[in-house]
């Protein structure tokens, strides 16, 4: 994948601290949620070290011929604004039907109460968003990629 020219710098001193050249393992540059306020709110979340999951609707990666993320790759977490915050590195990916997100996920995806009951609420607003996006119907059974990561270079001042 390409590395935006926003993110070069921040990936080449990424890569000067490990290094080699990573650029192979360059998944995506992209910030949380489709609004600043939760962008912004869930990217401090990682950098607190609560967020290390996150949740993506598979029909928008099938919709824009997105690979789904894979165990070693590296993206670049964003603010609303693309500015860097971090770099992450998948450690886990499953599809699931929505309704069959865990407990277990939701409590390491770190958002509001870390309970699957917010977990659903607030994530059945999102992907009903994605799906009026899409042109598709939110439903209990849509696949969800459940990806869990760790950051592997925060972004420091």
């Amino acid at each position: 994948m390409y590395i935006p020219t926003h993110i070069q710098p921040f990936w080449k001193s990424f890569e000067a601290t490990i290094g080699h050249d990573a650029s192979s393992r360059f998944y995506e540059s992209f910030h949380f949620d489709d609004n600043e306020r939760n962008a912004n709110a869930l990217g401090d979340l990682v950098l607190q070290g609560q967020k290390r999951a996150t949740a993506g609707l598979l029909w928008t990666n099938e919709i824009n011929n997105k690979p789904i993320p894979k165990v070693g790759d590296l993206s670049v977490v964003t603010n609303w604004q693309q500015e860097p915050l971090c770099i992450i590195e998948t450690t886990q990916v499953e599809i699931v039907p929505y309704e069959e997100v865990s407990e277990a996920f939701a409590a390491v995806e770190g958002e509001g109460d870390g309970s699957l009951r917010y977990w659903r609420e607030v994530h059945w607003l999102y992907f009903s968003r994605e799906c009026q996006r899409l042109g598709k119907e939110p439903s209990s059974r849509m696949p969800i990629i459940c990806e869990r990561f760790k950051v592997v270079y925060p972004h420091c001042d």
